[in-house]
């Protein structure tokens, strides 16, 4: 059952309550106060999730963290984030390897300790496997990189002067 957002006159407009936000609009869901983001009624794990694994903005959840396969768009043209601070460098490249290729690699060698097939098996079903299988989840990987750094403020260290005015 989905619960519709309930509202408060009281303050002179229509503000949604945080605890039945549903669904995500930036008119309702998105202000310029850093502690009201959209991802309050889920928890933000979830909302990292979710928006990272979808490729969507990690403040409003609508627009599209990409502009082609990898590049992460430079503001989202639904709220107008500034996506500039995404850095995730080899960070999805690492995860891709990591929790991707590792076990797809213990597939290709259990296909050969078990049954030794000839090479063009290994040619048709473990390279095509292992190229598919790591391209596709780079796209993933980044967005939920991207969405931690904005959900959790992630800077690098000692430059917090030079780019935030918080």
């Amino acid at each position: 059952m989905v619960e519709h957002a309930t509202e408060n006159r009281s303050v002179g407009g229509s503000i949604p309550s945080l605890g039945t936000i549903s669904p995500l609009t930036r008119s309702e869901h998105v202000t310029e106060d850093s502690n009201h983001f959209a991802w309050t009624e889920e928890g933000k794990w979830h909302w990292i999730g979710r928006v990272g694994w979808k490729g969507r903005c990690p403040r409003c959840g609508q627009g599209p963290l990409f502009r082609g396969w990898l590049m992460v768009r430079e503001s989202c043209p639904v709220c107008g984030l500034d996506l500039r601070f995404a850095t995730p460098d080899d960070g999805p490249a690492f995860f891709a390897l990591c929790l991707t290729a590792f076990p797809l690699i213990f597939f290709v060698v259990w296909l050969e300790v078990a049954y030794a097939p000839p090479w063009w098996v290994h040619l048709l079903t473990s390279i095509p496997l292992m190229v598919i299988g790591t391209l596709a989840s780079l796209r993933p990987f980044k967005g939920w990189l991207v969405a931690s750094q904005y959900v959790n403020r992630a800077e690098e260290a000692g430059t917090r002067n030079l780019t935030r005015k918080d």
